[in-house]
């Protein structure tokens, strides 16, 4: 794989979900695949371009599936000289929604470093996309050292808004949209991101401003660019596209000017409400025919739950309102049929709609635009940057249908104001959505960020411990220790493996703590300590510091001022000065007293402070810089020291361990484990013995083979 043309920038995009490809773009097919995934393609491709950049590459979800194309399936594919789309393992090998991906993303992460080490480079910067690429950015971001940027595309706390407003059931709602993980994902993304790139105004304003982490200093507005080549007006003499064909099944008079909507078969469009908006306006329906292009389908029974609603819904409003003749519903389209669709719309001077519940920015509304077609469009979101940049059309209120079909009316009725809103469109269009124009300005930001950033520290390099193969990594308290023969035989079969097998200590004890109760179980010093819930690494005998991991977590420390934000908190008591460290400050927690630990996040987040806030057993709080944690500490290893994550054995039995024990690595919870790990059993990768302390460990070990060959189960399935 090449590195690259010259020594100009690395950018890793990443976008998680959804089919993901350079061509035919199955925009539509389903919730996942829509306006994000075209940004991601077609930005990376805009920076590729640029002569400052060097590669840029844009990771996503390899899917194995027999009903989809084998494209999704290649691990790599070339965008344009020096961008690249770049497959990795995630979960299973079968397409999954977004809301399911969720406890396969550290899977990912692991994939993505091994994935830099491949191509022997590190990124100068990380942009994600959605709040699952969010997840993964933040935790390369801290691992690696670099800035991280973020495009949210939509937002759960919106969402969620905007569900409970049309009647869903909040338990609905989580059932369905895993709404709380994904806000929280969100939270963490927008503490950690050193600039996020917002769509429009509206966005920062109205939308972000929900999160704890709002801070607008950090935010900067770059509207998307659209494809000039591909989206502009009629030609004079061009014949009718084919697609018309598609149309013209459907409609008795196909030359009134038609009402285009072109969207996901997804409540949030709100389809519905177009439908009754036109099929209540007697006027609207002979004066204009509504196309609505909805994803594409073989059979609505076999589609997944919300589109098979939506589409039911639509048919038979289609029934009620008798508009057969009158509206069009084409059951399929490819991306290439997608500018016809725009061009066929201003040869009727008819309208592109657009009537979300949300809409983020409306990458359609500015491709219309770029086609000559006007504007009616929500009142949420970018349609109110687009329709001002542009002066091209109406905004309406997306849950008033009356309203709704008055304005369609209005807009279809004057020819002289269709003819000034089509030529504004196109104006506003190159002025103010132009990839150029959105590289120029993105680039600009990017150095900025990169002058308040720290160069990355982390290198891959060959291991310098080549008679290790394999590590072992596990807690102390509960895990290695508290059975006298279980930790004996453990260690038997340790010194049995000679120089093959290392074997670290991970815990949340300090330092001086950990090597006493070394001493006192007779375990022999490890070859890595991982101390202070990971806030401290040491090698050897001679308990050699990193100095580099010190270096790295330091990045956004604000120790004195978490400590005076908690102060005043009921139910948190600090620990003895002995458990303080540099990088560690603890708490005893009176569940009694206390509030819940997302309080305590939401506190530290509304005065923009950074920290990790680890609960364990019920009964203590750690609070560690943002890139400090026994999950972290492992995977530094791994890249440190050339150790694949599938040869790291990782036991443990608490909360403080569930980042170390998630991703590529071998898990073993052992027996007697506490219940805030229950959530992790029935992943492929995280064994959960039935033997309690050591003895849980070696039955882990055998589960692997780890002794031996090493077996570990395939994340796939």
């Amino acid at each position: 794989m090449a590195d690259g043309r010259g020594e100009g920038l690395y950018l890793l995009l990443i976008s998680v979900h959804g089919l993901i490809r350079g061509h035919q773009l199955e925009l539509g097919r389903d919730a996942d695949t829509g306006g994000q995934i075209q940004y991601a393609v077609e930005l990376t491709r805009a920076l590729a371009a640029h002569p400052d950049v060097d590669r840029v590459d844009l990771l996503t979800r390899r899917i194995e599936d027999p009903s989809l194309s084998p494209d999704y399936a290649e691990p790599q594919e070339q965008l344009a000289p020096g961008a690249h789309i770049i497959r990795l393992p995630c979960g299973p090998r079968r397409y999954l929604r977004k809301e399911l991906l969720w406890p396969h993303l550290d899977a990912f992460i692991d994939n993505a470093l091994q994935q830099m080490r491949r191509i022997g480079r590190t990124p100068d910067v990380i942009h994600s996309h959605y709040a699952d690429s969010g997840y993964v950015g933040t935790r390369l971001s801290q691992l690696l050292g670099i800035p991280l940027i973020h495009t949210g595309h939509s937002l759960g706390r919106v969402k969620l808004q905007r569900l409970l407003e049309s009647g869903m059931a909040e338990n609905i709602i989580e059932s369905r949209y895993n709404i709380s993980q994904r806000i929280e994902a969100e939270e963490i993304t927008l503490g950690n991101a050193s600039l996020v790139v917002a769509s429009t105004n509206q966005e920062v304003e109205e939308q972000y401003s929900q999160y704890e982490n709002y801070h607008p200093k950090r935010m900067v507005v770059i509207p998307p660019g659209v494809d000039l080549s591909r989206f502009h007006p009629p030609r004079r003499g061009e014949p009718l596209p084919a697609y018309a064909a598609e149309l013209e099944r459907f409609l008795r008079q196909p030359r009134r000017p038609m009402i285009l909507a072109l969207s996901r078969a997804d409540r949030r469009k709100n389809i519905a409400t177009l439908v009754r908006a036109y099929g209540e306006n007697r006027e609207l329906q002979e004066r204009a025919n509504l196309v609505v292009v909805a994803g594409n389908r073989e059979d609505i029974t076999t589609l997944e739950s919300g589109a098979r609603e939506v589409l039911t819904e639509l048919l038979l409003a289609i029934d009620r309102y008798d508009l057969h003749g009158r509206i069009a519903y084409p059951k399929r389209h490819s991306s290439s049929d997608v500018p016809d669709l725009y061009r066929l719309a201003a040869r009727t001077r008819g309208l592109f709609v657009n009537p979300a519940l949300t809409e983020p920015f409306g990458l359609t509304l500015i491709e219309a635009a770029a086609s000559g077609v006007p504007l009616v469009a929500t009142e949420d979101g970018g349609p109110i940057d687009i329709i001002q940049h542009c002066r091209n059309g109406l905004l309406i209120d997306p849950l008033d249908a009356d309203a709704l079909g008055a304005a369609l009316l209005d807009a279809v009725s004057d020819r002289q104001r269709w003819l000034q809103w089509s030529r504004n469109g196109l104006r506003g269009v190159r002025r103010h959505y132009s990839w150029s124009a959105h590289v120029k300005r993105y680039l600009r930001e990017l150095q900025r960020v990169k002058r308040r950033y720290h160069k990355p520290f982390i290198r891959a390099h060959k291991s310098r411990l080549p008679a290790v193969d394999r590590i072992l990594i596990s807690d102390i308290d509960n895990t290695l220790i508290g059975d006298r023969a279980g930790l004996d035989l453990l260690l038997r079969e340790l010194a049995g493996a000679e120089e093959r097998i290392g074997f670290g200590i991970a815990t949340g004890r300090h330092l001086n703590s950990a090597l006493k109760v070394i001493r006192e179980w007779g375990i022999p010093r490890p070859d890595l300590l991982i101390t202070s819930v990971g806030s401290e690494l040491h090698y050897g005998t001679g308990l050699v510091e990193d100095g580099g991991w010190q270096r790295h977590i330091d990045y956004l420390w604000k120790p004195e001022e978490l400590r005076a934000a908690l102060d005043p908190i009921p139910g948190l008591k600090l620990q003895a000065k002995i458990n303080q460290r540099r990088f560690k400050i603890s708490y005893n927690v009176d569940p009694d007293k206390a509030p819940d630990i997302q309080e305590i996040r939401r506190h530290l987040r509304r005065l923009d402070l950074h920290a990790r806030v680890i609960y364990s057993h019920q009964a203590y709080l750690d609070i560690l810089p943002v890139r400090a944690s026994k999950g972290m500490a492992v995977r530094y290893l791994a890249m440190r020291w050339g150790v694949p994550p599938e040869c790291l054995l990782v036991a443990g039995d608490s909360g403080n361990d569930e980042e170390m024990l998630s991703g590529n690595t071998l898990g073993v919870v052992v027996g007697n484990y506490s219940p805030e790990l229950e959530h992790l059993r029935n992943r492929p990768r995280i064994y959960f013995a039935s033997a309690s302390y050591a003895h849980g460990i070696l039955e882990g070990m055998q589960h692997y083979d780890f002794l031996g060959s090493v077996t570990a189960p395939d994340q796939g399935g």
